[in-house]
């Protein structure tokens, strides 16, 4: 028996909705990555992309446990000597919540090439409206909820 391996053509992707409102910010990303993957589905292959399209809504509305909102720090660097910056997750969160479940998820997904073309099937919004109608997505329920 010959193994089976994805070819991408042959893979049909759906569409899902994810409503982060009160979602710990990391179970969420958890659960989110896996879709973005394909790992869901039974002809998943690591070398592929066999995900599927996922439209988190609500981003602004996530939570997290402990002291993070203050405490957890996202950093870039301008090139320059001394030219570290951050913002902590409440300033970020503030002012683009899109980015936060942009960057967790991101830390999920493989890092090559692969993992970027995963992470562009990601679409995140800060409120409840998405223009993704059209591709009439399934709303997610998740087990442990």
């Amino acid at each position: 028996m010959k193994t089976y391996s994805a070819k991408p053509g042959e893979i049909e992707r759906k569409w899902w909705v994810v409503d982060a409102e009160g979602q710990t910010l990391g179970r969420l990303a958890s659960q989110v990555a896996p879709l973005l993957r394909g790992k869901h589905k039974p002809q998943f292959t690591p070398h592929t992309d066999t995900g599927d399209f996922v439209v988190v809504v609500n981003a602004q509305k996530i939570t997290v446990t402990g002291k993070k909102m203050e405490e957890k720090r996202y950093y870039r660097h301008s090139g320059y000597p001394g030219g570290i910056k951050y913002l902590t997750l409440a300033q970020l969160l503030k002012r683009r919540p899109a980015e936060v479940i942009e960057r967790a998820v991101k830390g999920m997904l493989p890092k090559s090439k692969l993992g970027s073309r995963q992470l562009r099937k990601l679409k995140v919004y800060p409120g409840l409206n998405h223009p993704h109608a059209a591709q009439k997505p399934e709303e997610m329920t998740w087990k442990n909820r």
